[in-house]
């Protein structure tokens, strides 16, 4: 059963941060607009293709860093965020993860059922080869280290993600570079936030 989205729903924001994504990043605004993303900010660090200018296109705020870093990336886009928006969803531009399975994602946050939702490659359908080898062991050793220190469970180290903005705020991230993402997951954890993982298969 798909969930359902109240039409007085929190206002939803997702960052999407970019680095020469041209080809698929249209398509990934259009899919975020229209799977209940209310504004969508990517962060292009200054790509050397059309990126900026089809993201534009397809309707999204374009911010341009010029520092490198994926999570200085994320950062600037959580800077930017309007004063109405309550929910923040995490998705990258490159066209892996299902636009599709975002309303399935926002719902636990929506519906205060969670605390942190995330979009989870290794658990659900998926082609093969979506995901390498290294991504696997990657994401089941990430998973089994915040097990065992915080007693929280985790399978992916997904970037596709979501939680409300003060939730975020008071998670106190730091992480410029790729270790944004299990950075937040082991803040998650030493909180004890609430957690939910969504089957995301690619």
């Amino acid at each position: 059963m798909e969930p359902v989205i109240s039409a007085l729903r929190p206002r939803v924001a997702a960052i999407v941060p970019v680095l020469n994504e041209a080809d698929a990043i249209g398509g990934v605004v259009t899919g975020l607009k229209a799977n209940g993303a209310d504004l969508v900010i990517v962060v292009d660090g200054q790509s050397s293709d059309a990126t900026a200018r089809n993201a534009r296109s397809a309707g999204a705020t374009v911010l341009v860093e010029a520092r490198r870093g994926y999570g200085r990336a994320l950062m600037t886009g959580i800077e930017a965020l309007p004063d109405d928006i309550e929910v923040v969803l995490f998705f990258d531009g490159d066209g892996t993860d299902r636009t599709d399975l975002v309303p399935q994602v926002l719902a636990p946050i929506i519906e205060g059922a969670a605390d942190y939702a995330q979009g989870t490659g290794l658990r659900g359908e998926r082609e093969p080869g979506s995901l390498g080898l290294e991504q696997v062991v990657a994401g089941h050793l990430a998973g089994l280290l915040i097990l065992l220190f915080y007693r929280t469970r985790f399978t992916d180290m997904s970037p596709f993600r979501a939680l409300r903005r003060d939730t975020l705020a008071g998670l106190g991230m730091q992480e410029a570079t790729f270790g944004w993402n299990l950075e937040m997951q082991m803040r998650v954890a030493a909180l004890g936030l609430r957690v939910v993982e969504i089957p995301a298969g690619q």
